[in-house]
């Protein structure tokens, strides 16, 4: 199963560009996973953790305070604070 493509961005600069297996997301109404061929999806982020698992297994975190996430295509976008 071809992997998800992960950008993350803040305003100074591009934090993270790359495959991943999945990502969890602090979404408004409660946390949410995305894996591959997840429905197309845009979403404000509230404060709380940002994390994936790269397609080597690693996992990372990031905490975060808000932001938002655009699904579409295999190809995750998210801005965060």
């Amino acid at each position: 199963m071809k992997g998800l493509r992960l950008n993350i961005v803040s305003p100074e600069e591009e934090l993270f560009d790359g495959e991943v297996d999945s990502v969890t997301l602090p979404g408004e109404i409660g946390s949410f996973t995305i894996l591959p061929r997840h429905a197309p999806i845009i979403s404000a982020l509230r404060a709380g953790t940002l994390s994936y698992v790269t397609k080597d297994g690693e996992e990372h975190s990031r905490e975060i305070n808000g932001g938002f996430i655009e699904m579409n295509g295999n190809n995750v976008s998210v801005c965060i604070d």
